[in-house]
């Protein structure tokens, strides 16, 4: 299927999807405490998700899914994470896994959407705490998987492993497997301090069976026709997942951040320093706050927005990214949500003792910030090294790029 252009950036079909996000933010602010009470999402919060069809954003049209430019994913998180940063990072978890179902072979796609297209997947793409084996068929899969978002809504999970040979000539494979929830035991091991409602427990598998076909390598994934290509053409299902692996959760950085700077914009024009009486609003250090913040909250969203622009549009074109340019996308993916934590953490900081209070949210919103830059993903300090290597005409060392 050809892309319209309702379902580009800007469209009418696009458009819509993200007035259907906007119009949820009340209820979801109203609800956040309870959803860090509960540590998952509330089941009204996921109904919510449902019926506005945000969960399938990306999903194919061949299957009923809105089919949306990879961008999507950045703006209506971003509007989500404005009211709650763990209903924005779970939305996005699970509507990218629709996305990169597409792209799978078509016998895993009937398989799963063939009982249910709403249904759930979650994820946890820590390659190193698997361990699979070629057997007659398929794989055999082992391991214990910390993360896996949403897991106990979800009755698919997609599990990454590396793939071991007794022929040392094979080397190793990384690849991912697609498991029926009877097949993996969810492990209730999610007590943090931020991003308390994503329900991000632990998933353990024991010696389980995994056809080929509900399997994709890696190498599959980097950029150029997937295996789910022959009956999802649209160049989405081509883009290189783990190159641009930081956007899918970028924009909850970003939204969280965008309403901590309302927030404190707001408190700021009507609120008199208990030390001195005077006005908030007239004192230099909070403009200039308010200017820094706003700065590096805009910049991250161009840089996010930019990304996943400039590769949807090369792979429409049938361009696959170099090693240059995907390790630039995973710079700028830590980069721009590094700004939004820093822009979270200045505004804290200038807020004092007010934000202290746990009945108000500038603590929720230090908490998840904080909670989501500790995602891998947005470590500067691997991919700027990695970047670097790029740049200086070494090897990377990612290797899922």
């Amino acid at each position: 299927m050809i892309q319209t252009a309702g379902r580009q950036a800007g469209g009418e079909v696009y458009a819509a999807m993200i007035a259907k996000a906007g119009a949820l933010l009340p209820r979801l602010r109203e609800r956040a405490a309870r959803t860090e009470e509960l540590r998952h999402l509330p089941p009204e919060t996921e109904r919510d998700l449902h019926d506005t069809g945000l969960f399938r954003m990306l999903q194919p049209a061949r299957v009923g899914g809105a089919e949306l430019d990879y961008v999507a994913l950045v703006d209506c998180a971003e509007l989500l994470g404005k009211a709650d940063a763990s209903v924005a990072w779970n939305f996005a978890n699970l509507a990218s896994h629709h996305w990169m179902l597409g792209m799978f072979e078509q016998k895993a796609q009937d398989l799963v959407w063939g009982g249910d297209p709403d249904t759930l997947i979650a994820s946890s793409f820590i390659f190193p705490a698997g361990r699979a084996t070629r057997v007659e068929g398929g794989y055999r899969l082992h391991g214990s998987w910390p993360f896996s978002s949403g897991v106990v809504s979800c009755e698919w999970n997609m599990l990454a492993s590396v793939v071991y040979s007794d022929d040392e000539a094979d080397g190793i494979e990384y690849r991912i497997f697609l498991l029926p929830k009877s097949d993996y035991k969810v492990l209730d091991t999610w007590n943090v301090a931020g991003l308390r409602g994503t329900g991000s427990c632990d998933v353990e598998v024991r010696e389980t069976f995994v056809a080929s076909h509900m399997t994709v390598a890696v190498g599959d994934l980097s950029g150029g026709p997937t295996p789910g290509s022959k009956v999802n053409p649209n160049p989405l299902y081509a883009l290189p997942v783990f190159s641009l692996f930081p956007y899918v959760l970028s924009g909850v950085a970003l939204g969280n951040a965008q309403a901590c700077l309302d927030d404190y914009t707001e408190v700021a024009r009507h609120r008199i320093s208990t030390y001195n009486r005077a006005k908030l609003s007239d004192f230099q250090s909070t403009q200039i706050k308010i200017a820094e913040a706003s700065a590096k909250i805009d910049a991250a969203r161009l840089i996010m927005r930019s990304a996943c622009l400039e590769a949807m549009a090369g792979a429409r074109r049938g361009h696959i990214p170099d090693m240059a340019t995907k390790t630039r996308y995973r710079r700028d993916g830590s980069f721009s949500v590094n700004l939004c934590t820093d822009a979270v953490s200045m505004l804290f900081a200038a807020s004092g003792a007010r934000g202290l209070f746990t009945s108000g949210v500038l603590q929720r919103q230090f908490r998840d910030a904080h909670a989501i830059n500790s995602h891998l993903a947005f470590n500067f300090d691997a991919a700027g090294t990695n970047y670097g290597r790029v740049a200086l005409g070494l090897p990377s060392e990612n290797l899922t790029l």
